[in-house]
């Protein structure tokens, strides 16, 4: 064999490698590719080891959106063209941008988009610049929304944004092979006058709960204090009612016990006096003079006792009291 016949032998197996080779494609799992036969739509590679015509079969370009750090470490987006189409969740951090709410109060509002390419040959045929085209979409979107908003539910109400910027979202990139999984806000900035407006009201605000808070406290109390005097006024009314009812139930008893005593004195007096067979009535009567000649007699000053001729009956009857009593 020759050196030329070597050569040439050597030369058609380094073309057969470099055919077999070219036709031989893996692709990493979560990734795609859209194969393309004489420029026409031809099949998606799935997962692993693939084999296509060299030559006549080759992958379509798709442009992905890209950061990279750019000058004093800042991150910059790149968009570059590349022939492997990504299946997983993707996020997208989309630079501020100003809209304008319903009650003409310019914010600064950055978003972040989640989103996943589902049908890859939709990702590529219908749509020319797919992250281009989201980022775009987005922007629109979310200023249509903050329009019909004013400025506090916009603050207020990110869930509620968030739920239509999805559901917006989604529906118009759905010709495009993409689901849009979620969007949220990440940050909301006022101009600087409104943020200082914002924080004099919210003072004023705070202020004026710490004034419901106190009138509400002082409220109480007087409530409580004027409860607690009434509580020690009828506390007070019922001791003294109390004490009336036992002072008057204590003097009805004593006065009864001096009416029992007194009739029993009476009783035993009318027996003595009915021993010595002399009238009760007249005993009393003269027991009562006698008294009564003692009451007026009682004193230092010299007195003249006027004694009424009616007396003297009553009188002559207290000679026959002596008879009552033993003689010593």
């Amino acid at each position: 064999m020759t050196t030329t016949s070597i050569i040439l032998a050597a030369a058609i197996v380094l073309l057969a490698v470099i055919i077999i080779s070219a036709g031989i494609v893996v692709v990493p799992q979560s990734e795609t590719r859209v194969i393309e036969r004489l420029g026409r739509f031809h099949s998606v590679l799935p997962p692993g080891l693939n084999f296509i015509i060299p030559f006549i079969d080759r992958s379509k370009s798709i442009f992905a959106r890209k950061i990279v750090p750019g000058p004093g470490g800042h991150p910059v987006v790149r968009m570059t063209s590349t022939k492997v189409i990504d299946l997983r969740e993707q996020v997208y951090d989309f630079p501020s941008q100003q809209v304008i709410t319903r009650d003409n109060v310019t914010t600064e509002i950055n978003a972040l988009l989640y989103f996943q390419i589902t049908d890859p040959k939709k990702a590529v045929y219908e749509i020319d610049n797919l992250p281009n085209a989201i980022e775009k979409l987005t922007q629109t979107s979310l200023r249509n929304v903050i329009g019909e908003l004013e400025l506090d539910e916009t603050l207020t109400s990110r869930d509620t944004i968030n739920s239509k910027l999805q559901v917006i979202l989604d529906e118009a990139t759905n010709k495009w092979g993409v689901k849009v999984n979620r969007v949220e806000l990440q940050d909301i900035t006022p101009p600087e006058s409104v943020r200082v407006a914002m924080e004099k009201q919210m003072q004023a605000e705070r202020n004026r709960r710490a004034e419901i808070l106190n009138a509400e406290g002082e409220k109480q109390s007087l409530i409580l204090r004027s409860e607690g005097e009434k509580t020690s006024k009828i506390n007070q009314a019922e001791a003294a009612r109390q004490t009336e009812i036992l002072r008057a139930e204590g003097e009805a008893k004593a006065i009864i016990l001096n009416a029992e005593a007194e009739a029993e004195a009476i009783r035993r007096v009318a027996d003595a006096v009915a021993a010595t067979k002399t009238d009760p009535a007249t005993y009393m009567l003269a027991m009562k003079y006698i008294e009564t000649l003692r009451e007026m007699t009682s004193g230092k000053d010299n007195k003249t006792v006027y004694i009424p001729y009616e007396a003297a009956s009553v009188i002559s009857s207290i000679g026959s009291i002596s008879s009552l009593f033993p003689k010593k």
